[in-house]
């Protein structure tokens, strides 16, 4: 009777510790995200499929199982909308003003990828009182609920609006194509973030290249030029191939990956998405929440 007595407590005590455990994994995979990867798109000039390969990533990623926020920050032009044939009913700016929670101004793209819209919102930051700023601090905090991985689509050159941006990301992708002025805007790009931050995780996507040999020489142009004058290193992401079925899709306002998913474009988006995914980042400890990333953006901003 004892030993039973005995094994009867040993099997209460583990159904006990299973229930625990389920409980601890629930309550986890209820919790914000503390270390969804902030990514930021940016270029040296506009004109180099800046946002059409932001859109495309972001939806590659998705379909590697990343929940994935597109926040368009081109102040003041939809372009990840325009590209989507999707008009957006609000922006930021509503959240700015405080007619709009973040979750209300949010569009659901395919394969269930968020974007926010980000308009003029941004620029009402710079004269709004601090206690304001606090509190929109917090509702952006929300947005790790919906993302492992944030894309801030930037705009082009070297604003003030968009290094603010940059700067604040944990990681940044500078896109360029092999044209001589692309080339030479996207150097100008790396050397202004490098003077700021060094330590900035870099890479660099090749866009409309006419096959992997002009790619690879592209690429170690700003690599070369980069180590040898700004001592900064820069991560090969890949390359883009010049594609007809790229323009074709932007036409239908339809992101090519998913009207044309077996074009050779559609395969190198997917190779970068898994090399994105793959790629272990080691984020810092004072900057793994988007309350942290956007605290930096506005401090910078300002």
């Amino acid at each position: 009777m004892q030993d039973q007595a005995a094994r009867l407590r040993e099997i209460i005590n583990q159904r006990r510790s299973f229930s625990n455990t389920v409980n601890e994994k629930n309550k986890a995979s209820a919790m914000p995200s503390s270390s969804t990867r902030i990514i930021c798109v940016t270029s040296g000039k506009g004109g180099v499929g800046k946002t059409n390969f932001t859109l495309n990533l972001a939806i590659a990623l998705s379909k590697l199982n990343n929940r994935v926020v597109i926040i368009d920050a081109d102040l003041g032009l939809a372009n990840v909308d325009v590209v989507m044939g999707v008009l957006p009913k609000y922006t930021l700016l509503d959240v700015i003003k405080g007619n709009k929670e973040l979750e209300d101004i949010m569009v659901t793209g395919p394969n269930g990828i968020k974007i926010i819209s980000g308009g003029s919102g941004v620029l009402d930051l710079i004269d709004m009182p601090q206690d304001q700023i606090t509190h929109l601090i917090d509702k952006f905090e929300n947005i790790s609920n919906y993302a492992d991985i944030i894309l801030i689509d930037t705009g082009a050159g070297l604003s003030k609006s968009v290094l603010s941006f940059v700067l604040a990301a944990h990681e940044v992708i500078v896109v360029c194509t092999p044209e001589p002025t692309a080339i030479t805007d996207a150097y100008a790009m790396i050397k202004t973030i490098g003077i700021k931050d060094k330590s900035k995780k870099l890479k660099l996507l090749i866009n409309r290249v006419e096959n992997v040999n002009e790619g690879k020489i592209t690429f170690e142009k700003l690599k070369n030029a980069s180590d040898k004058f700004l001592n900064i290193n820069i991560e090969k992401l890949g390359y883009l191939l010049e594609d007809i079925h790229v323009s074709r899709s932007v036409k239908l306002q339809q992101p090519f990956i998913i009207q044309f998913p077996n074009s050779p474009v559609s395969k190198n988006i997917e190779l970068i998405a898994s090399k994105l995914t793959n790629d272990k980042v080691e984020l810092d400890n004072n900057n793994t929440t988007t309350k942290g990333f956007f605290n930096k953006v506005i401090s910078l901003f300002r």
